[in-house]
Formats: C-alpha cells, structure tokens, sequence
C-alpha cells in the first residue's frame, strides 16, 4: 500500500517558509519517524514524499531523506522550470547520491496554484525544461484550481508523452455547495479522457466545510473513479496538511483512509490494489 502524497518540512531551515503560525494545527516540525509510525499502523508500507516549497534547498533536503530510507520510494520535487538553469539543475539532481544510490526523484511539482499567471505552464520558455524531464523519465505533478484545468488540459494535449497527475483533484470547491461542482465536474472530465493524465485522490477533506455530511466527499470520490478509473487514480493522505481540515473527522489520517475505503467499497479488490498501490507504483516508476 502507498501512500502517493505527503509532506516533510523543518520550519525555518531547508528553505521553509510554509506553513506560517495561522495554521496552528500544522505549524511545527514534521519528521519522518512520526509519518512513518502513523502510515505503518495504518498498512501502508510506501510513500512518495512530496515538496512543499519553491527552492531548491527544500527539493536537496527531501532527496537527502528518500536515500536515507526504505520507506520513501519516490520525490517530487520542485525547480524553477522558467530558469535557464532548469536543465542542468534537473540533471544534476538525477545524478546518483554519493553512496551510489540511484536519484528518487521522479516528478516535478511547479505549484502553480501559486503562482500569478493561471495559464503560466503553457509558457514557451518552459520547453528547454520540460525536454530534460521527459529525457529523465520525470513526471509532473499539477497543483491547481479549477480555473488552471483548461490551461492544464492544453498541455497535456502539447505534451502526451510526459505522465501528469492532478494533485487533491484540483482542489475542487467542496465546500461553496453540497452538489459537485459542475465547471469542475466538466474540467475534470476532459481532463481524464487524456490517456496521460491521473489524479490522486487526496487533500478533499481541506477544501470541505465543517458541517458537510461525508457523502458528500464520497460522491466526489466516485464521480473521480468513474471518469479515470482505478489504473489513473491513486490515494494520498496529503499529511500533515490533512490536519487542517475543518470536520476533526476527516483531518486524521485513519479517518480519511476510512472514507476512502468505504466510498470505493462497491469496487473489485483489483480496482483497490490499484488505486492504493499499482497505479503510484507505475506512474512514479517505484522500485
């Protein structure tokens, strides 16, 4: 079982600056130990450990951890894909450790929720980038609103040779409503009929509100499986941030497992092998 999204982060060293001290329930160092403990209760027995911020040396340190542990599998990381350095800092950091092990890093994760262009991916100086990634075998991980889906759609559409996963499901407005939202619902759905194109299952429970009942999570969660179907989904905890979920319910580990389980209960026991294991297993190419 894999885990397909989480975080590790030392405030203030490594380049971190997020989170900031209003989110008091994440605002402290997270290590891997404390991670490791609460995923093995819970049966997983991988994980693919995921950037939370825009620099280098946070993308150096999460390296440093994956070869120091059997239990992270995979990075995504983060580089300035706009640099004219982005080649070469890809390339160096796809060079063996200095062990011999071979680089864990298998995407790259722009965050361009962020950023303040929503159609900044399809920029034409990202392409010396984008060339190194897809010479490297590297994935990317897309974090987005719905208002950067048909921005997102192009280039998958430009680039169908280069693995795209939606990370929390482009974070759809679980809480405005309890219908799904329909500009979402018909985003996601083209974006999903691109045979290059996956979607994790996670961060849901911090996009919903307080009091909505977790039918309504669960509805999002089938809707996702009937458009990418069990080989292109894929499930994340998307700890520690999952601590500042508004429902207490939905904001610990074992309770989001839960939920994930029981709105996929009706599926085949391939169908779950797929989305908790097979499918991060493929697309971030595990050992």
């Amino acid at each position: 079982m894999i885990d397909a999204h989480h975080h590790l982060w030392q405030l203030g060293a490594h380049g971190c600056v997020w989170p900031t001290p209003d989110l008091p329930s994440i605002y402290r160092d997270h290590h891997l130990p404390e991670f490791e403990g609460i995923a093995r209760t819970a049966g997983v027995t991988g994980s693919v450990l995921v950037q939370s911020q825009t620099c280098d040396a946070d993308t150096d340190y999460l390296l440093q951890l994956a070869t120091g542990s059997g239990f992270i599998k995979a990075v995504v990381g983060w580089v300035d894909l706009a640099s004219p350095t982005a080649p070469a800092r890809i390339a160096q950091l796809m060079q063996p450790s200095a062990t011999g092990q071979a680089s864990k890093l298998r995407s790259l994760r722009p965050m361009l929720q962020a950023l303040a262009e929503d159609n900044w991916i399809l920029r034409p100086e990202l392409e010396p980038a984008l060339a190194a990634m897809k010479q490297h075998q590297l994935a990317l991980d897309a974090l987005v609103y719905t208002r950067h889906l048909p921005f997102v759609y192009e280039f998958a559409r430009r680039h169908p040779e280069l693995p795209l996963v939606i990370d929390h499901a482009a974070k759809p407005p679980v809480a405005a409503s309890n219908q799904l939202a329909p500009d979402w619902c018909d985003a996601m759905a083209k974006l999903a009929a691109l045979p290059n194109v996956y979607c994790k299952v996670s961060g849901l429970p911090t996009e919903a509100g307080a009091s909505q009942e977790p039918a309504l999570l669960a509805r999002y969660i089938t809707w996702l499986y009937a458009q990418f179907g069990a080989q292109r989904l894929m499930w994340g905890s998307d700890w520690p941030v999952l601590g500042v979920a508004a429902n207490p319910q939905w904001a610990s580990y074992s309770g989001w497992l839960a939920l994930v389980r029981r709105a996929l209960s009706g599926c085949a026991p391939e169908e779950l092998e797929s989305i908790f294991s097979s499918t991060s297993s493929r697309f971030y190419r595990l050992n």
